[in-house]
């Protein structure tokens, strides 16, 4: 009898481990997008995404449907919260910098506009923003912020700009509203983007 309970847990043993080859095995052989999007207040910046087990679990979610999550300011560094669902982790002890979108005990999201070191899994980098730029784009300080996750970018009111509606001396936010008087800031001539 024991050594058929043996032979029984052998075959358990095998079949278990057959099954998380084989989803290993899709997950490696799926192509990982190069792009995420985060998107705040209607504003969509793309992240580029780190490739490791955790960032293939989070597109795998992302293609069947945009993940909308509410963060909350934490620390002087970062906004976070939970995603509502866990991903695979591989922490390691880094030092996160401002853009850095981070998984934090395998179930929450960061999203930094500072630095703080602990033992994370690193998902992405939000491109292209300033400290500053960060700090505004991810509502430092605040609470209860929708953020929404994607593949592609949301549509915003930076995109209902029709192009002939462009001047060469017009000025739009990113949020699509013509600006008069632009100070300091990142916004939108000639459909591009331009800092003063």
């Amino acid at each position: 009898m024991k050594t058929f309970t043996k032979i029984l847990i052998l075959m358990f043993a095998m079949f278990t481990g057959s099954c998380s080859d084989d989803s290993n095995d899709a997950m490696a052989q799926a192509t990982l997008p190069g792009k995420m999007y985060i998107t705040i207040d209607g504003v969509s910046q793309p992240a580029t995404l780190y490739d490791n087990v955790a960032t293939r679990a989070l597109v795998a979610h992302l293609q069947e449907t945009p993940v909308s999550v509410s963060l909350n300011s934490s620390g002087g560094f970062e906004i976070w919260g939970a995603l509502g669902f866990s991903l695979p982790a591989s922490n390691e002890q880094i030092t996160a910098q401002p853009g850095d979108v981070i998984l934090y005990n395998g179930s929450n999201i960061c999203l930094f506009y500072g630095t703080n070191s602990w033992s994370y899994t690193r998902l992405g980098h939000i491109d292209g923003l300033s400290e500053n730029e960060l700090r505004s784009f991810l509502k430092a300080g605040e609470s209860d912020i929708s953020v929404t996750l994607s593949l592609e970018p949301i549509n915003s009111g930076l995109y209902q700009v029709r192009a002939d509606d462009i001047h060469n001396d017009t000025y739009y936010n990113l949020n699509g509203q013509k600006v008069d008087n632009p100070s300091h800031g990142i916004y939108i001539k000639n459909g591009n983007k331009v800092k003063l």
